[in-house]
């Protein structure tokens, strides 16, 4: 039996993964005589719903096993979410999908929709009905939705690759201890093959989070050898307790979706819309650049906070008339604040004339003239020079600002957005059938305590 197991929604902002419960879970499948037909998948999910945690990720194991470990299998997923899962939290609602068989369309169409859209836990339901598949859930079972959504999403086109080491419970919520010279030494001789290890310009260490999970640091990259090679290369002051290679949508602009009016713009939605700069932008308190851009359809305000870095100041040099393509999500109106598009990155399409108008040069001595008053001309100050016929000469200024692709650096990058680095290299799309029996061995290890440092 072919079977795809989903599952989401089990940690909070003050403790767990669900990336570690499924750590877990491979640990006693690997027990129990299950096959695995690919890397366990860790699926982001739209960035900007109001109710995710953290980085909005869903999991989804694919297995194959005899049918009588059917229910085998799912005790022993309920079973660890049921022990690991942060019950007490107000917004953790967790929930666990299993499907036998191939993945149908529909619910591939679903998981689009969840990575760019906003989805009901009713049409999610309706699916799972429709397909024979099983689902549990939990307290408002919002985790129904991305156990679904992660089996959909089998990662036929670009994927990328993240090997998560986990900390030993007894550390989670101390200061993570590893050798910072050890990181910028694996980023420099990985070059291309991982990505947003460190961010360039403050040169802070991305890979470890900073929150009280169990997460010891994650190393993205193009494939599972290269980011277990870059794995190797790190030098942990404290045990490392297991670590997972997950196959994921990190890094594939997968949430992005083409809206082709302004108008059109929808909350919560992460977009792509083309137009034109309306006016110049400004900059608020905070040091946050806001401009407009406009088709027409409408206008809407785009936002490049103080935090994205080198993307604000390219948002700042736009003036009036640039076609520019913005990506982000959208905050929905409130107070005084209209509808926003909180950009993640800009493509600069072409560029408006940028024209200054300046005081004519004398005619006799050759220095810049002074106004003497609206409509009566121009004073020479050093020659005496006086020209009542001459008015102030258009000049063009060669702008700075080139065509491009401009992006927020990778400390301020979400999970999904693809970084510079990617572009060009990414996969095409494949046939995957998982028929292939991966061995977990590949992706999975428990223990590793032999390269701690004194």
């Amino acid at each position: 039996m072919k079977l795809h197991i989903g599952f989401d929604d089990t940690d909070s902002p003050k403790t767990g993964c669900t990336t570690y419960v499924a750590a877990l879970i491979i640990e006693k499948m690997c027990k129990i005589g299950v096959q695995f037909i690919d890397y366990p998948n860790l699926i982001r999910l739209n960035p900007n719903v109001p109710w995710k945690t953290r980085g909005n990720g869903a999991l989804c194991l694919r297995i194959k096993c005899e049918d009588s470990l059917y229910e085998d299998v799912k005790e022993c997923v309920v079973e660890t979410i049921e022990e690991d899962a942060d019950f007490s939290h107000r917004g953790t609602d967790p929930g666990a999908v299993f499907l036998r068989g191939e993945v149908p369309e529909e619910i591939r169409d679903f998981a689009r929709e969840t990575i760019q859209g906003i989805v009901r836990l009713k049409d999610a339901l309706k699916l799972i009905k429709k397909f024979g598949a099983e689902a549990i859930g939990y307290k408002l079972r919002r985790g129904i939705i991305g156990g679904l959504a992660a089996i959909g999403e089998t990662l036929m086109g670009d994927h990328t690759f993240e090997l998560i080491a986990y900390r030993r419970r007894e550390n989670w919520g101390t200061p993570r201890r590893i050798d910072a010279s050890s990181v910028l030494e694996m980023n420099r001789k990985m070059g291309n093959l991982t990505f947003n290890n460190v961010d360039p310009e403050t040169g802070r260490i991305l890979i470890t989070p900073r929150g009280p999970d169990p997460i010891l640091y994650g190393i993205r990259g193009e494939s599972p050898e290269a980011v277990k090679l870059a794995h190797d290369m790190i030098r942990s002051y404290e045990p490392i307790e297991r670590w997972v290679i997950f196959r994921t949508n990190h890094g594939t602009d997968a949430h992005l979706r083409r809206v082709l009016l302004i108008r059109d713009v929808k909350p919560y939605n992460p977009v792509i819309v083309q137009g034109r700069v309306d006016g110049n932008p400004i900059i608020i308190p905070g040091g946050h650049v806001i401009f407009r851009v406009k088709d027409e359809s409408g206008i809407i305000d785009c936002a490049a906070y103080e935090q994205t870095g080198s993307l604000r100041k390219i948002t700042n040099m736009l003036i009036e008339g640039d076609l520019v393509e913005v990506y982000g999500g959208v905050r929905p109106p409130s107070g005084n604040r209209p509808k926003t598009i909180n950009v993640e990155k800009i493509r600069v399409i072409s560029l408006a004339e940028k024209i200054v108008f300046q005081n004519p040069l004398c005619p006799v001595c050759g220095k810049r003239m002074k106004s003497i008053g609206r409509g009566k001309g121009f004073e020479c100050y050093k020659c005496g020079f006086h020209g009542t016929n001459l008015t102030k000469i258009k000049v063009r200024v060669e702008r700075t600002l080139k065509p491009g692709i401009y992006i927020a650096p990778p400390r301020s990058e979400r999970h999904l957005t693809k970084p510079l680095s990617r572009y060009g290299i990414e996969k095409g799309s494949v046939t995957r059938l998982f028929d292939d029996v991966i061995p977990y061995n590949l992706f999975f290890e428990t223990c590793v305590e032999n390269r701690i440092l004194n």
